[in-house]
Formats: C-alpha cells, structure tokens, sequence
C-alpha cells in the first residue's frame, strides 16, 4: 500500500467533524436553518455519542438563571477569569446564550438536570465565581446532555461516518477556501475525500501530551495539527488548564489524571498536605476555591517541597462534610474512587494536577467563521472564549452555545454557495502520503516515546515555566518528532490498525507541542493557566495582548496581538441594567 493507492470520493453539503456538544448541536442546528434538501454529515474518529470530551464532564454548565445573578455577572467572571484575554464579543455571547441553550436541552432535547424542592434549576458552587450558577446532573451532566443529543440525531436523516478519522483540510487550487477533508476509515485503512460547501472543524482539544491529563489516550489535539498545517492562525497556544485535581492512582493505571470534580471543592472539599496540613490559604484568600490555575499551582508547589517519589501528590479530604452526605452527593466521584480502591467519602484520596483543557485554539469571530472560507470551527478547537483560563461549568457550556451558533451559521451561509468546490489534487496526495509514511519502514511499537513526550511536557512545559526549561522542552520535542520519524508500521493490515494511529496521534501531539512550547515563550508575563517563574507579573492589564501561531512552510512564527477591550476595561464592569449595545460601565 502507498500514497498512489485509491482515494474514495464522497459529497455532502455540510461536514461536521466531531460528534460532542458542539458537533452534535451543530447538526440539529443546521438541518433546522439550512434548506430542506441539504445533505447533513457527521463523521467522528470513534462511535456517535461514546466518545470525546463532552461526555466525560461531570461538574455542570454555567449559566446565569440563579438568584441573584446575571448575564452581566457571568461575562464578568468570565472576563476576569480570563485574566483580561478572552475576546469580549464571544465571551459575552457565551453568557447570554448559555440562557437560551440550557431552556432548549431541558425543553428541546431532553435533558433532566437537579433541581431544589421549589422546582427551579438547582446550582452549585465552582471556583471563581461570584454566583452559584452550575446547572449539573448529580456530578454525571455530560453523560445527559450528550445521551439526549445523541438520540435526537439518530432520529433524524443525518449521515453518519464512524470510526472514519480526519487527517487533512484541503484546500482549492488557489487556496482561497476549503474543498474538502481527507480522512482515513479506521474500519478497512482506506481514504476518503469528503467534499463539502461548509465544514465545522469540532473534534475537541485534549493536551494528552502531558504525563498527567484528563481526556482519553484517543484524544490528540488533531484538529489543531490540522488548522496548523493548512496555515491557519491560532491563538493563545500557550494557554493548557491544569485541573488541581486528578486522581493520582499510580503509573500503571489509566484512571490515573482522571477528574476529581470542582464541585467537591466547591461544597467544601479540603486539600491536605501529606504532614496532613490544609495549605491553600498560604498562596490564596480563596482557599481551595480558588481559580484553577492558583489551586493547580499551590498544589504543584507543595508536591515540590517533597521532593520525594513516594509522596508525589496531596490529597482531597471530605470526610468531615459527613460520609453519607458525600455519598449522595457525588455518588459518581465516590464510585470513580472507588473503583481505583478509594474511599472519597471517609478517607483521603490523593490527587495531581492534570492536563485537562485547552484555552488556545483556532482564531474565530463570534459566528464561527475562520479565515478560511467554508471551515468553521467551534467548541475546544477553537480561541477566545477563555482567554488564559476557562472557568469550570463554561467549557459544556461554550460547546453548546457556538454549536448551536455554528449549525446556525452555516445553515445560513450554504444558502449563498453555489456548487461543490474541487480540491488541490496536490495537497490531498501530500496529505495521504504524509499518513502513509511510517508504512514503509521497519513495524515498531510507539507507547515509549509517547511516555518521552509526556514527561518532557510535565517537566519543561507544565505548571511552572521557565525560559531555560521551555527551550529545553523545545529540544526534547523536536528530538522525539525525529525519532517519530524512524518509526514504523506493518502496511499488511491497515483496518483498526491502533498502531498506525498511535504514530499519527503522536504526529499530532508533536506538533502541537512545539506550538504550545513557542508560544509560552514569547508571553514574558504570568496570565491564567499560563506562569512563568522568570516572569511571575501579569503585566499591564490595559496592555494585555494574546499571542498568535501560523505556521508557513513548516515554519511556526509567532506574533503579539492587542486585545480588544470591545466591552469593558480593566477597572471597569458591568452593571446589569445594561444591554449588550449600550453597556453601562461604571468605574
């Protein structure tokens, strides 16, 4: 088999990569906008519904319906949150839709999220806000809302394409708009060309390059490898939220990294040193519910006062919350610890910080569009929303809303489109070559270098950053991305061929990396998720600027953009008798 081999041809009108939040909303979205004869396809690296990161979440979704709260108090969180990097106009579309998106999951789609003995909406405490505003499911609201998603498009004549993973954005000839994808159908280890007038681009983030990260192994950060290599801009690369708290289940168990949710925090969870002494209120006023990145930060700072291998993490302590009110409470996380031989109800569980979201992402406006004409992009693959950091309950809640919007948009945009474009026949023969690649060289395994991979990004560009360990973690990487390269597969069976994709995950994973690494040096302040230790200032808020990456012939540059204070300032905010067009801001 190699490069010269058949490619399968297949048509639709609108393409949606990704089968989460954003993607799933997306397709409900556009049948219900776009015209009546439009041709609907989802096509997902696994099954419908059973994989991605929407599902995993457990926390909740932010939205500003409890007493007391408002769409303007939310944007502030946000914005502040955010660390003053977010692009106000999506952040603030974020807020207000967030409103409309949670009605339409309990009224439109299905869904049953907890409610107080009066009948509303109940809504838990999450760090960094002012409000308790998280809408939640017990602590399994991901599973709900992506259960109901899912059965609402298998009822509706929406194709399918499972198990067929996205490997190239192709361009025109011209390189003026998108054609199409190429993508590999993991079933039989054949291509296929999927032309398209309007292409969302929503198959999630995932930093899996870390030693310690939430999503699955599956999860690499594909679809930004893909933006990269089609020369698109993306922002904020440097910014990867740790979550303080992932459970630390030793090396040798994939529950290791997995989330221990902010809500256990939030309804009073304690963090315990392993001398047994309570220590976040020595780096916060917050204590434990603090932001993330600060709790995240305290905790990697008391595992480095141990220095010790046996003792690596801290623990989370809510016993004296009452064992059988945890147990009601959070009857997923107890059963999560459980299984890993835990009692999170009475004892003490130990816990890490752990790669588990990705700020950065393809540079957008607020409907989605991309700089590229026909590709859309929404949920975690796309910038902006956050900033330097992404407050638990607004991750869910960002996916719905801009995949709602995104279905919206094309819907709208594929009425004005005429016919399907033709692709540069070269750039897809580059792209199906560049995945055939380790096909023609010795069969190897690759789980070790993924392993290298991991710990040079926990070491050198994790937590804490230093200028000296990022260009060290530069030159790991690229030392990795060399030694990918020697590496090979056996072309005799190419369906479900899990080795071949472990060398194109790890392609993936390399070359976001180095972006990650780059852009964390060219931030020479301390924002968010994002802390130096040579430059722990945040800087000048009213200087606040964002980085952007792009990548020309295989070049990654970087550049400096001013952020647009389009809604409100630093020393500013946002009284709530405001709307959106005419805010009333008070200093």
């Amino acid at each position: 088999m190699g490069p010269e081999q058949n490619i399968k041809r297949h048509d639709t009108d609108i393409l949606i990569l990704g089968t989460g939040g954003a993607g799933l909303f997306a397709a409900l979205h556009a049948q219900q906008s776009a015209p009546p004869d439009t041709k609907i396809t989802i096509a997902v690296k696994g099954l419908l519904g059973k994989c991605g990161c929407t599902r995993m979440v457990q926390g909740g979704y932010n939205v500003a319906l409890g007493p007391g709260d408002t769409v303007e108090r939310h944007f502030m969180d946000t914005i502040e949150g955010g660390k003053w990097l977010p692009n106000q106009q999506m952040a603030w579309r974020l807020c207000e839709e967030a409103v409309v998106r949670v009605q339409e999951l309990e009224n439109e789609i299905g869904c049953f999220f907890d409610r107080n003995p009066d009948g509303t909406l109940h809504h838990k405490a999450f760090a960094g806000q002012t409000a308790d505003r998280t809408v939640h499911k017990g602590d399994l609201t991901g599973i709900e809302i992506i259960n109901r998603l899912m059965e609402q498009v298998l009822s509706r004549p929406i194709e399918r394409l499972q198990e067929h993973r996205a490997i190239g954005l192709i361009p025109t000839r011209d390189g003026a708009a998108l054609a199409g994808v190429l993508m590999i159908d993991m079933r039989t280890g054949s291509f296929r060309f999927v032309r398209a007038k309007t292409v969302l681009m929503a198959t999630g983030g995932g930093p899996s390059m870390y030693k310690y990260h939430t999503p699955s192994g599956d999860k690499t950060m594909d679809g930004l490898a893909m933006a990269l290599r089609a020369g698109l801009p993306l922002r904020d690369m440097e910014m990867v939220q740790f979550h303080p708290t992932g459970l630390l289940a030793g090396d040798h168990s994939r529950m290791t990294g997995t989330v221990l949710e902010e809500g256990l925090r939030g309804a009073g969870g304690q963090l315990i040193s392993h001398a047994r002494q309570r220590f976040m209120f020595d780096h916060d006023d917050r204590g434990e519910r603090a932001t993330r990145d600060v709790v995240s930060r305290g905790i990697y700072a008391e595992m480095r006062k141990n220095n010790n291998p046996e003792q690596e993490g801290v623990f989370i302590s809510m016993a004296h919350l009452g064992p059988e009110n945890v147990r009601r409470k959070f009857k997923g996380m107890v059963q999560r610890c459980a299984d890993s031989g835990f009692d999170l109800a009475a004892g003490l569980v130990e816990v890490v910080p752990t790669a588990h979201y990705f700020m950065g992402g393809v540079v957008v406006d607020v409907d989605t569009h991309t700089a590229l004409e026909g590709l859309y992009v929404a949920g975690e693959d796309a910038g902006g929303a956050h900033g330097s950091n992404r407050l638990g309950g607004n991750g869910v809640a960002n996916s719905t809303v801009y995949g709602g919007v995104c279905g919206d948009t094309m819907g709208a945009d594929i009425r004005k489109m005429g016919t399907l474009r033709d692709p540069d026949e070269d750039k897809l023969a580059a792209e199906v070559e560049r995945a055939c690649h380790p096909l023609s060289r010795k069969a190897t395994v690759v789980q070790p270098l993924r392993q290298k991979l991991q710990e040079a990004m926990w070491e050198d560009v994790g937590v804490l950053r230093t200028r000296t360990g990022m260009e060290r973690g530069l030159k790991r990487i690229a030392e990795i991305s060399g030694e990918l390269m020697d590496l090979g597969v056996s072309p005799e069976n190419l369906a479900f061929n899990l080795t071949w994709h472990d060398w194109l995950n790890m392609r993936s994973l390399c070359d976001v990396s180095e972006v990650i690494a780059k852009a964390a040096l060219e931030r020479e302040n301390s924002r968010g998720a994002h802390f130096r230790e040579d430059f722990p200032e945040a800087g000048e808020l009213d200087a606040s600027y964002f980085t952007v990456a792009q990548q020309s012939a295989g070049v990654v540059k970087m550049e400096r953009h001013a952020v647009d204070f389009s809604i409100v300032r630093p020393g500013e905010t946002i009284l709530p008798e405001g709307e959106p067009e005419t805010l009333v801001i008070s200093t």
